[in-house]
């Protein structure tokens, strides 16, 4: 059987590497990925029916492929997932991780899995909004003390009208009450709204486009030499799954849209 391209070339550095000098070298020996995450995070890591899925397991499942490796999945609090990650007891972060500045100075990113940004989510059929710029003088719904509140907040000083913002403690009250019509509009990260309007999608509708300033979603290692050659093999992954559509069939059954996302990480705002 012909190994993927990826696998070929990983196989081909772990071979080439000193034993137990490189991470890609020892997985490839081992035959396995050690992924971490926190399961509680839809569309990109929960649970159903007791069985681990998302975004980011269709992913990291076809990224083993292409490794030529088993991915296992730990499912672990998110306070512990990355101090795990740099005391060595796994391989890899699976979660989404909002690329910083100071993240990507403590942590090796790979290329972007997801656009981070903010978007709107309005009731399904309101034609009063059509863009971002008509919720000015609105009032939309934000999880309290999030990115989100602050991006609505900063967003709202452009517009000719402020929007009033109404905090909430858990998303699924405001996208409740924008179906209903208690909220002009909800707003959060674009991949959960595109969620919500995924499961809901006689209720609920993004806006388009998203507002605030661009980010992206990644996943992360240990940014020491060792670990190089692991995140630039899972990166060629992800640009392999972009060429030849498998990317874009888990954006479409995830976020009910596809999104280009760029080759390599950018240098973030924020």
């Amino acid at each position: 059987m012909q190994l993927p391209a990826v696998a070929a070339l990983a196989l081909g550095l772990a071979f080439a590497a000193p034993a137990h000098a490189d991470t890609l070298a020892d997985i490839q020996a081992a035959g396995k990925l050690v992924v971490a995450t926190e399961m509680q995070f839809p569309p990109f890591d929960f649970k159903e029916n007791g069985e681990y899925t998302g975004v980011d397991k269709d992913l990291l499942d076809e990224v083993g492929k292409e490794l030529g490796v088993e991915v296992e999945y730990v499912d672990l609090p998110w306070t512990s997932v990355l101090p795990g990650l740099e005391a060595g007891k796994y391989d890899f972060v699976g979660a989404p991780l909002n690329a910083s500045q100071a993240r990507m100075e403590r942590y090796a990113f790979s290329s972007p899995i997801a656009y981070s940004g903010n978007a709107f989510v309005k009731r399904k059929g309101n034609d009063e909004v059509q863009k971002p710029e008509d919720l000015a003088g609105k009032t939309v719904g934000v999880l309290k003390a999030s990115s989100s509140q602050k991006q609505v907040a900063a967003y709202s000083e452009t517009l000719p009208e402020p929007i009033n913002i109404r905090e909430y403690s858990d998303m699924l009250s405001v996208y409740a009450d924008v179906a209903n019509g208690r909220l002009d509009a909800g707003a959060s990260s674009l991949p959960n709204v595109s969620y919500a309007s995924v499961q809901r999608p006689d209720q609920l509708e993004v806006v388009e486009p998203p507002f605030g300033k661009p980010n992206y979603y990644g996943w992360v290692t240990r940014k020491d030499p060792e670990d190089q050659s692991l995140i630039e093999a899972v990166s060629a992954a992800l640009e392999a799954m972009k060429a030849d559509g498998r990317m874009a069939e888990i954006q479409m059954k995830w976020f009910g849209k596809t999104e280009d996302l760029p080759d390599a990480m950018p240098v973030p705002d924020l």
